[in-house]
């Protein structure tokens, strides 16, 4: 079965993670596949800073304006996205570079334009390009940069890498979806929360235990569960290589 994994920004940075992907490609290009959908936030909130702009966030989502879509695009779909590619390429991996607006990969929806701008919300995936990529034994690449499928706002919205990972790990019908982020796991006083149910990850939502990014994580997990992946992880680089690391959700109970 196939399986995705996404992976925050600041985790890019650790030099080994190229190694660890390209460690256990083989297996996964066996077993259905792997696809890689990736963050990037610092440097976007970099070029932010760059050209003269601010950076803000409402519930772990980046308000964005109409001129920061460019930004966003240089940051993710640019920078981002090639160098993690080269990384990959590098190790060996047949890594190719995307992002959701290649093919109208991922078509997005206006989440709360009042708010959050040029924000947006997974609505289709073309799975069909994403299974020709993975018929052919290569490893897709995803910056989540989408398609407005609306055409209200424009040419591109902003996607959550969360949520286009949820979007994507849904529409593969993927057995398993791994969050990666700088954090061993969903924490609370200093220790991993080892499983959550869907009525934990709300609760830690609602009384503020799971804020900000890690808020986000959870919401795309409870929308990836829903939408029928069996598993999702949050944890750190090491829970590539080890599948019993870290918050483990699993498709159980209460989905609503």
């Amino acid at each position: 079965m196939t399986w995705v994994i996404k992976i925050g920004g600041r985790p890019q940075s650790d030099p080994s993670l190229a190694k660890i992907l390209a460690s256990g490609w083989g297996t996964a290009r066996r077993n259905g596949g792997l696809v890689l959908v990736h963050g990037g936030g610092d440097e976007v909130s970099a070029l932010q800073a760059a050209f003269g702009g601010s950076t803000s966030f409402v519930n772990g989502r980046r308000v964005t304006t109409e001129k920061d879509i460019e930004l966003v695009r240089m940051g993710l779909s640019g920078s981002a996205n090639k160098r993690l590619v080269s990384s990959l390429v590098g190790e060996g991996v047949d890594a190719v570079g995307l992002s959701g607006e290649d093919a109208a990969l991922i078509a997005a929806a206006p989440l709360d334009a009042a708010t959050l701008g040029f924000v947006g919300t997974p609505q289709h995936v073309n799975v069909a390009f994403l299974r020709h990529l993975l018929s052919g034994g290569f490893l897709p690449v995803v910056s989540p940069v989408s398609r407005d499928g609306s055409g209200t706002m424009g040419s591109a919205l902003n996607v959550n890498g969360d949520d286009a990972a949820a979007a994507i790990a849904v529409a593969l019908g993927a057995a398993d979806l791994l969050l990666v982020a700088d954090v061993p796991g969903v924490m609370r006083n200093g220790a991993v929360i080892l499983e959550v149910t869907t009525a934990d990850a709300r609760a830690l939502m609602a009384d503020g235990t799971a804020v900000g990014g890690m808020q986000a994580k959870l919401q795309a997990a409870l929308a990836a569960l829903a939408g029928g992946v069996a598993r999702v992880r949050i944890s750190d680089i090491a829970a590539i290589a080890d599948p019993a690391r870290g918050t483990i959700l699993r498709s159980v109970g209460e989905l609503s």
